[in-house]
């Protein structure tokens, strides 16, 4: 193949029925925050989910926002969330003017351990964040007995896993509101995008009320509450209601990439994959890898698969080393994996000869330069 060809890692598809129904929005003038897509989105992608109850929102951060809030998460309140996920998950607890408490992962599946979770346990926590890291379960039954067992909340953060299945039930349906995103490289977008779950209908009632400036519903222009422009548009709405037709499409195809990669990658005894739970299945959103190396320069197998045409990129920086969040705490596992690992081009519709391609780039970067590593 053409060196030269760049392998984005994610790209949406879109071809379906979404310029349909956009070009039905703009043909009706039902563009904005209200229209029909909205309510069809909401209600498609709840059931889909299997809860009673879904918000539309304009974003995933602004979803984990909505459900802190809404649960009457405030300050003085902590809330337990993983270091190694996206600044979003640990951000929107601050924004409520809330304590994020970081806890380390699993080795093997890369989400917060639940032993470290009980350890994190104080008078102040409030609720617990469960991170699906790229798709891949928690061990929600764990942190479901935990959070019973300490009168906790549960907010999932399941930007990443829609579809994901941990025992019998999709991830979403565990907590007290989950939160997705539909951000661009999503297995299903709006663009931007996000949507709350939840099988309470008063929280329901409250987050619509809080996503609409905290208008009241019975008094037009009567702010009951302070609350937020959160809302998503008809526009957006109508991009998600086609791209939910075709899920499993996608799913499938996310499976097969990671399928392929385990194939090829399988003679490097020094690569992990995400391990998954008993009982769960990944939707593998992003396929991911870690070297097991005491030492290994993950960058500069980056920038060589960038400068053969490849786009890979590091897994999340620690939380708890950046600068607003700075915590003097030692998380092992999260170092190591996010230190050495990579995620790799994802997107549906990705070639198995592409994939192999992929994987003998990485295979000769090995090669030239395992003696550099340890």
């Amino acid at each position: 193949m053409d060196q030269k060809e760049l392998i984005p890692i994610a790209i949406p598809n879109l071809e379906g029925n979404e310029l349909k129904y956009v070009t039905d929005c703009i043909k009706t003038s039902w563009i904005s925050s209200k229209g029909g897509y909205i309510t069809k989105f909401e209600e498609n992608f709840s059931s889909y989910c299997g809860t009673n109850h879904g918000v539309a929102v304009s974003n995933g951060t602004v979803a984990l926002h909505l459900a802190l809030t809404a649960l009457g998460i405030g300050p003085g309140d902590e809330v337990i969330v993983p270091s190694l996920t996206f600044i979003a998950s640990a951000n929107s607890v601050s924004y409520c003017g809330a304590k994020p408490v970081f806890v380390d992962v699993d080795i093997h599946t890369w989400n917060m351990n639940p032993e470290e979770i009980e350890k994190a346990i104080s008078p102040n926590t409030k609720a617990i964040m469960p991170v699906h890291l790229y798709g891949n379960p928690c061990d929600m039954k764990s942190i479901k007995e935990i959070a019973d067992k300490y009168k906790l909340f549960i907010i999932e953060d399941a930007a990443e896993a829609h579809g994901a299945i941990f025992g019998n039930k999709k991830v979403g349906t565990f907590s007290d509101i989950s939160c997705f995103s539909f951000f661009g490289n999503k297995v299903i977008t709006t663009g931007e995008g996000g949507m709350c779950l939840t099988n309470d209908l008063e929280l329901d009632k409250k987050m619509r009320v809080l996503r609409d400036h905290g208008m009241s519903k019975e008094r037009k222009y009567w702010h009951e509450v302070l609350g937020f422009n959160y809302r998503m548009t008809n526009l957006q709405a109508a991009v998600g209601v086609a791209q939910l037709e075709r899920i499993d499409e996608f799913l499938e195809s996310k499976k097969q990439i990671a399928e392929w990669y385990r194939k090829y990658l399988s003679t490097l005894t020094n690569v992990r994959f995400q391990r998954q739970y008993l009982g769960a299945e990944s939707i593998w959103w992003m396929t991911s890898i870690m070297f097991d190396y005491l030492y290994f320069d993950r960058d500069k197998l980056i920038s060589y698969l960038h400068e053969n045409g490849i786009d890979a990129r590091p897994v999340f920086s620690l939380i708890h080393e950046m600068p607003h969040h700075k915590k003097e705490s030692i998380m092992p596992i999260a170092k190591k994996i996010s230190r050495n690992s990579l995620s790799l081009p994802s997107f549906v519709g990705l070639t198995e000869d592409k994939v192999r391609f992929i994987c003998e780039k990485i295979s000769l970067f090995l090669d030239k330069n395992k003696t550099g590593f340890s």
